[in-house]
C-alpha cells in the first residue's frame, strides 16, 4: 500500500447538529419536568399537625426499679415480722418452762408438807391412844418425872445374855428420859425411836415406826417371851405403840409425854403381839 493512502481515522463520526439539538431539547424538558412536580409537591402535601413521641426505655426502667424497691421493702418486712414472731415465741417457751419447774417445785413442797403433817398426825395419835390406856397414877417412890423405876426386881442378869442382854440395859438406862413425838435420843424420845437406838447398839438396824417394826422379826407368842423381844400394841404390821421385854413380866418403852420412859409390869398395859430379832 502507498504511503499516501488513506488510513481509517479512529474517531468517532460527529454527530449531526440535528441529532444534538434533538438530545437538548428532550434533556430540558425532562429537567422542567421536575422542577415543576418538584415545586408542586409541597403545595399539594398535608400540614403535619401532631407529633408522635416514641416510648423511652427510660420510663420502663424506672417502673421496673420501683416495683423492685417495693417487693425488697415487703420482704425486709416479712423477715422482721419472723424475727419478731420467733422472739416472742422463745420468750413464752421459757416462760411455760419456768412455769412448769415452779409448779413441780411447788408440788413437791406440798407433798413434803403433807408427809409431814401425817407423820406428826399419827405420832400425835399414837400418843393419845397410848394415854389413854395409861394410868396415870404412880407408885410413890417414883421419881421426879412420875415414872416407877423398878428394875432392881427385873432378873435381867440371870434371863438376859449377849446382844439381848444390851438390848435390854440400853433401854433400862433412858428410864425416866422424856416423851418427845419424833424423838430419837440422847435424851428424848418416842417408843419407835427407843426401840430402833437399843437395838442399833448391837447392830441391828430396824426400820424407823413402830408399824415396820411390829413385823421386823419373828411372830412370838405372850406366853412365851424372851428378853429382848419387841412387844407391840395394834395389830401386825399397823402397830401404834411398841416397847422392850426386859424380862420378869416387864417391860421398858416411851410411853407418852406425861410418863416419859417407864419400866411396867406387862397387866400394866398389856400387849398385843411381839417379834424376836435376836
Amino acid at each position: 500500500m502507498s504511503h499516501t493512502a488513506l488510513i481509517p481515522s479512529h474517531r468517532k463520526p460527529r454527530r449531526n447538529a440535528s441529532k444534538t439539538a434533538l438530545r437538548a431539547g428532550v434533556a430540558g424538558g425532562v429537567l422542567s419536568t421536575i422542577a415543576v412536580a418538584g415545586a408542586a409537591g409541597p403545595a399539594q402535601a398535608e400540614p403535619v399537625t401532631q407529633t408522635i413521641e416514641m416510648p423511652t426505655i427510660t420510663a420502663g426502667l424506672s417502673t421496673t426499679v420501683a416495683a423492685s424497691a417495693e417487693a425488697t421493702q415487703q420482704v425486709a418486712l416479712d423477715l422482721e415480722t419472723q424475727a419478731h414472731e420467733d422472739a416472742a415465741a422463745t420468750t413464752a417457751a421459757k416462760a411455760a418452762k419456768k412455769a412448769k419447774a415452779e409448779a413441780v417445785r411447788k408440788d413437791e413442797a406440798k407433798k413434803k408438807a403433807e408427809a409431814a403433817a401425817k407423820a406428826k398426825a399419827e405420832a400425835a395419835e399414837r400418843a393419845s391412844r397410848t394415854a389413854e390406856r395409861t394410868t396415870l397414877s404412880a407408885p410413890s417412890g417414883s421419881s421426879a418425872s412420875g415414872s416407877s423405876v423398878s428394875t432392881a426386881s427385873a432378873p435381867v442378869s440371870s434371863s438376859a445374855t449377849g446382844s439381848a442382854a444390851s438390848v435390854v440395859s440400853f433401854v433400862q438406862m433412858q428410864v425416866g428420859d422424856a416423851y418427845v413425838p419424833g424423838g430419837t435420843g440422847p435424851n428424848s424420845w418416842d417408843c419407835s425411836g427407843l426401840v430402833q437406838a437399843a437395838f442399833r447398839t448391837v447392830g441391828v438396824d430396824l426400820p424407823r415406826v413402830s408399824q415396820s417394826q411390829s413385823t421386823a422379826g419373828t411372830q412370838v407368842g405372850l406366853g412365851n417371851l424372851q428378853p429382848g423381844d419387841i412387844l407391840y400394841w395394834g395389830s401386825a404390821g399397823s402397830a401404834y405403840h411398841v416397847g422392850v421385854y426386859v424380862g420378869g413380866g416387864q417391860f421398858v418403852g416411851a410411853q407418852n409425854s406425861s410418863t416419859g420412859v417407864v419400866q411396867r409390869p406387862l397387866d400394866y398395859d398389856m400387849p398385843t403381839g411381839a417379834v424376836r430379832i435376836l
